[in-house]
């Protein structure tokens, strides 16, 4: 098989295609699909959509929405095709054999965000098990060379089906010695905690969708320099600091983890359990929610789903409204601390701008009323 990808990625004119199948929530614009393929460095030439019932089982959108795709792919001059729904290894053949192009979809594109953002040695592990494990299903894809080939009389396999197997047991290999080498980071991280917990210490950790400005709270409240920008996955290392609440006259331990997003692959987070154990562990999560964005509730929604999945649903929270500096004047709420309904549980509410610092004095008063036992206000629910 021909080998489709590209010389060089960086840059390459993409067109990115959704298919709504009638869930909730679908994004027409393919708004955030656009982002990350701009996060990973492509450049989004051509959107196309359409409806369907259920994916195609070969084409996955069908032939002749397969045939509209080759043609604005040819008009548009994209070099590559970029689907927001995960796609079978076999789709992904016949579409780039339709298509006679590179074919791609979300899974890959997040699994290649995290590989270009991961900084420390268990951010890195964690992205490669979880790369090994998406390229595990896709070997008949990925290397034409390990295609089935005919053996001499009465053979049924040959080389090229050996190749394969062995390829794939080489993946597995890698598999299983990333898991053991995470396994200890996990009983380091471990250690670590009992540590905290011996200090009797108050562990908050920030959680939230990705780009809603996290990393920039995290900055204004304990002064430190962790990298922020306004794009998708701009930290995913977790970072630990001490965050002195003179109101409450102690210290408690503040951690930022990666942020959340739709449909996020399984594998990742099942590779990312070790980073997501702070969230798991903390007394209280500081949810940090993008208030300028018309799809907040959404995300409140997701990022829910996910803490669920991690066994941190039941985990006290106070849900942090940022980038009040984004919102119209005319649309600033009345008042920047009151009650929010989440999933029928009151929760406090604190709005402010983590850019501009407007706000960041009430919330860490609500830490300290946190930290030191005392009820939070009734301050009417939203």
């Amino acid at each position: 098989m021909t080998n489709l990808q590209p010389p060089d990625r960086q840059s390459a004119p993409t067109l990115l295609v959704g298919v709504d199948f009638g869930y909730p929530n679908f994004d027409g614009e393919l708004a955030e699909l656009g982002l990350l393929a701009q996060t990973a460095g492509l450049n989004p030439v051509a959107r196309i959509t359409c409806k369907r019932k259920a994916p195609d089982a070969a084409l996955f959108v069908g032939s002749g929405k397969a045939d509209e795709i080759k043609l604005l792919a040819t008009q548009s001059g994209a070099v590559e095709v970029l689907f927001d729904q995960s796609l079978s290894p076999a789709q992904q053949r016949n579409l780039e054999r339709h298509l006679e192009l590179p074919v791609n979809d979300r899974t890959l594109l997040i699994l290649e965000i995290f590989g270009q953002r991961a900084r420390s040695h268990e951010g890195k592990l964690q992205v490669e098990l979880a790369r090994l494990q998406y390229l595990s299903t896709r070997l008949v894809r990925r290397w034409s060379h390990l295609e089935r080939q005919s053996g001499g009389i009465g053979m049924r396999g040959g080389p090229g089906e050996s190749q394969i197997e062995l390829d794939r047991r080489m993946i597995g290999d890698n598999i299983k010695k990333i898991k053991e080498r995470l396994l200890k980071v996990k009983k380091q991280r471990q250690t670590q905690r009992r540590q905290r917990e011996r200090r009797e210490a108050f562990n908050i950790s920030l959680v939230g969708y990705t780009n809603a400005g996290k990393s920039t709270l995290f900055n204004a409240l304990v002064k430190a320099r962790t990298y922020t920008a306004d794009q998708l996955f701009a930290t995913l290392d977790t970072t630990t600091r001490q965050l002195y609440l003179g109101e409450a006259g102690r210290s408690i331990s503040l951690s930022d983890t990666v942020g959340f997003i739709r449909d996020l692959p399984h594998g990742l987070i099942d590779a990312f359990q070790a980073t997501l154990q702070e969230a798991v562990d903390a007394d209280l999560l500081l949810h940090v929610v993008d208030a300028a964005s018309p799809q907040f509730l959404e995300q409140i929604a997701e990022v829910q789903r996910v803490l669920g999945e991690i066994g941190a649903a039941d985990i006290p929270q106070i849900l942090v409204f940022n980038k009040l500096d984004a919102i119209d004047p005319a649309q600033h709420p009345l008042q920047l601390e009151d009650v929010f309904d989440l999933n029928g549980v009151p929760t406090p509410r604190v709005f402010l701008s983590a850019k501009n610092g407007e706000g960041v004095a009430a919330l860490r008063q609500q830490l300290a009323r946190r930290v030191s036992g005392d009820a939070l206000p009734d301050t009417g629910a939203a």
